[in-house]
C-alpha cells in the first residue's frame, strides 16, 4: 500500500507529515494552500496513482485542510474510482459540517493536525519521545497555548516554517519540501538546551546555510542562488521557451532576479535570455549580450529598460500553482505578440 499525504503549508501542515514520515517509508507528500489548490493537488494525486500505483490498495491522507461538501463528496467518488481510500485528520471547525456526514473526516478542534496525526499512528504504531516532544511544541503554537511551556519555542518553530521560501514551491515542489523538512528535522536538537527558543532562534541563519552549502562556505544569498542555478540547469529542459530565434528560460516569483538571472545566463551560454514572472503580474527580463530584452520587453508586454535588463507588467496573466500554467500563458503571449509584429510589418 502507497500514502499519499496531502497537508498544509504552514508549521502545522508540514508538522503533520513530519510526523508520518516518521511511521513510513512509501508515501508521497503535497502540500496545497486552500481553495482550488486542493482539487489541483488532488487530481495530482490521482494521476499518480493512475501510472504507477494502479494495482495497489492505496490510502489518501489529508491533513490540517478543510474540504467542502461538495469537495468531500467529489474526492470521496474519485478515490474510490482508483481503489483508493481517504482519511482527513483536521481540527477546524469549518470542517464540522463535513465530519458528520463522512466517517472518514475525523474532526477535533481541541488539538492541531499534527498532535491528531501523532496520536491516530503512535496509537496503532508506538509513540516515540523526540516525536512526542516535538508535536506539543506545534500544538503549543497552532492553537495558541499562549501559557504552555513549549509555547515559545513553537513560535520561533512557527516562523521558522513561514520564512523558509528561499526555494520555490511551484517550480520546485521536492525540494521545497526537502528544505523544510530538514529545517523541522534540526528543532529536536534544542529540545535540551537551556532557552531552546532563544538557541533556535539564533541558530536559523546557520541551519538556512547548511542545507544550501556543497563543497565551501559563502553567504547565504550565494549559496541560494548556487543551489537554485543549479537546479534550473539541471532541469533546464523543464523551463526552455523561445522567442523568435531566440532560446530563454522562464521562471516564477524566483526571487533575487538579478542574481540569479546573471548567474545561470553565464554559467549556461546556449541560453539567451531569461524571463521571471510573479504572482503580482511583473515580469523582470535579464540577458548578457546574447539578446536585447529591452525590445523583448516592449513587444510583449509594452515595458522595456536596459538591453540587458528590462522588465513590465503583464496585466493578463492569471497565477496559478501549476508551472505548466504558468508557462502557457506566456507562450501564448510570445506567439500573439510576434504574430501582431509580424502582420504590422507586412502592412508598412
Amino acid at each position: 500500500m502507497a500514502i499519499f499525504h496531502l497537508s498544509h503549508t504552514d508549521l502545522d501542515g508540514y508538522g503533520a507529515q513530519f510526523v508520518t514520515n516518521f511511521y513510513f517509508d512509501n508515501i508521497k507528500f503535497f502540500n496545497s494552500n486552500y481553495g482550488k489548490e486542493i482539487n489541483e493537488k488532488f487530481a495530482q494525486i490521482l494521476n499518480l496513482i493512475d501510472t504507477e500505483f494502479a494495482n495497489e490498495t492505496n490510502l489518501i491522507l489529508i491533513t490540517d485542510l478543510n474540504l467542502t461538501l461538495s469537495q468531500c463528496l467529489e474526492f470521496q467518488n474519485l478515490a474510490g474510482e482508483k481503489n483508493a481510500k481517504v482519511l482527513l485528520l483536521d481540527h477546524h471547525q469549518s470542517g464540522e459540517e463535513c465530519a458528520k456526514k463522512h466517517g472518514w473526516y475525523l474532526l477535533d478542534s481541541s488539538r492541531c493536525a499534527t498532535k491528531i496525526t501523532y496520536d491516530f499512528f503512535s496509537d496503532l504504531y508506538g509513540k516515540n519521545e523526540t516525536l512526542d516532544k516535538f508535536v506539543r511544541v506545534v500544538n503549543a503554537v497552532d492553537i495558541w497555548l499562549d501559557k504552555d511551556s513549549e509555547f515559545e519555542l513553537g513560535k520561533v518553530c512557527l516562523g521558522l516554517v513561514s520564512g523558509a521560501k528561499e526555494i520555490n514551491k511551484v517550480m520546485f515542489e521536492k525540494e521545497s519540501f526537502s528544505y523544510i523538512q530538514f529545517l523541522i528535522s534540526a528543532i529536536p536538537n534544542f529540545f535540551d538546551i537551556e532557552n531552546s527558543h532563544i538557541a533556535l532562534d539564533n541558530a536559523i541563519h546557520r541551519l538556512k546555510k547548511e542545507f544550501f552549502k556543497t563543497e565551501k562556505d559563502d553567504t547565504l544569498s550565494n549559496l541560494i542562488s548556487n543551489f537554485v542555478v543549479g537546479k534550473l540547469s539541471a532541469q533546464k529542459d523543464k523551463f526552455i521557451i523561445k522567442f523568435g530565434e531566440k532560446t530563454g528560460i522562464l521562471t516564477y516569483n524566483i526571487g533575487n532576479t538579478s542574481v540569479i538571472g546573471n548567474d545561470f545566463l553565464v554559467k549556461n551560454p546556449d541560453v539567451d535570455f531569461f524571463i521571471d514572472v510573479t504572482s503580482k503580474k511583473t515580469l523582470s527580463f535579464r540577458a548578457n549580450g546574447n539578446a536585447n530584452v529591452s525590445e523583448m520587453a516592449k513587444i510583449l508586454v509594452g515595458g522595456g529598460g536596459h538591453i540587458n535588463a528590462s522588465g513590465g507588467m503583464f496585466a493578463g496573466f492569471k497565477d496559478s500553482n501549476s508551472y505548466e500554467n504558468i508557462k502557457t500563458q506566456i507562450i501564448n503571449l510570445i506567439d500573439k505578440k510576434l504574430s501582431e509584429t509580424k502582420e504590422n510589418q507586412n502592412e508598412k
